[in-house]
């Protein structure tokens, strides 16, 4: 028999290429939206809705779910949402994936392994460290994936704000000051999907190898596409009087040794020429001023 994946969020970037990958590994899945479906996603579905949330599980009847959904603004759908969906799935005895984020850390201690508690210093941070805390309460058999910045294919939220920043469409600037270690979406759905079947419990850091600012990636971003990295505008987080996480660098020894897939630097990644001329997307989180941990 056919087993099934259940990609909570399947029209965001990581969640898209997630259900994408799932399914050419053979796996049935089934792939949620919340404003409009997609080519992976069928079910509509509002976590913020617990009841919505038993429904629908108890219909698919899952046996893994991948929980990718981000609602970079709301509350109720990142922390009550994880929440809902971690209830459900434990109730139905379905093993669960769920993705978190550096946003968890305020920059102070720079190194971070699995072992490293929280200190979020904005608001998304503190709702995806209050996601974490329930799922891990609701279900100590989950996976918590935490990462960083997702790029690939285009569609990155970082590639998406350097066009929109080069072509005049959104004012702001790429911090010079804000350190992450990238990772590509292929690379991320694909740990992803290993951690589905491997039994592995508890919180991994998964993300690239590459320590790299904000600032230089938008250069890279700039180079593979032909553009004028020149033209990027730069500033520190202390100039624009924000307080955000400065240099956040998720440790991946774990990672390293657990997983087959191999996790590409974005120096490398980045390298590649794209073989077609690429069009940015708008994002609606790209935002007037960027400050997104993805």
């Amino acid at each position: 028999m056919t087993r099934r994946i259940l990609v909570i969020g399947a029209t965001g970037h990581l969640g898209r290429v997630t259900a994408a990958r799932v399914a050419n590994a053979g796996w049935s899945v089934v792939g949620t939206y919340f404003t409009a479906p997609g080519e992976t996603a069928g079910e509509r579905l509002d976590v913020r809705d617990s009841g919505a949330v038993r429904e629908m599980m108890q219909r698919v009847r899952p046996d893994v779910v991948i929980h990718t959904a981000a609602g970079r603004d709301d509350w109720r759908v990142i922390a009550d949402g994880a929440a809902h969906v971690a209830a459900a799935a434990a109730a139905l005895g379905a093993r669960l994936v769920h993705v978190s984020s550096d946003a968890v850390f305020s920059g102070r201690d720079v190194d971070y392994d699995e072992t490293a508690l929280p200190d979020p210093v904005y608001a998304y941070g503190a709702a995806k460290a209050a996601a974490e805390t329930a799922v891990r309460a609701i279900d100590p058999t989950a996976a918590v994936v935490r990462t960083s910045l997702i790029l690939g294919h285009g569609r990155g939220g970082h590639e998406t704000l350097t066009h929109e920043l080069l072509s005049g469409r959104t004012d702001g600037v790429l911090f010079t000051d804000q350190i992450r270690k990238p990772v590509h979406v292929d690379d991320l759905a694909d740990a992803l999907l290993e951690l589905a079947t491997n039994g592995y419990q508890g919180i991994l850091n998964v993300t690239g190898p590459d320590v790299i600012s904000r600032y230089e990636l938008g250069v890279l971003v700039a180079q593979r596409d032909g553009l004028d990295p020149a033209l990027i505008p730069a500033a520190t987080i202390a100039e624009r009087g924000l307080r955000l996480p400065t240099d956040v660098r998720l440790q991946t020894t774990k990672a390293a040794s657990l997983l087959r897939t191999r996790l590409r630097g974005a120096r490398e990644f980045m390298a590649v020429p794209r073989k077609e001329p690429m069009r940015a997307e708008p994002a609606a989180d790209a935002g007037r001023q960027q400050s997104r941990p993805k």
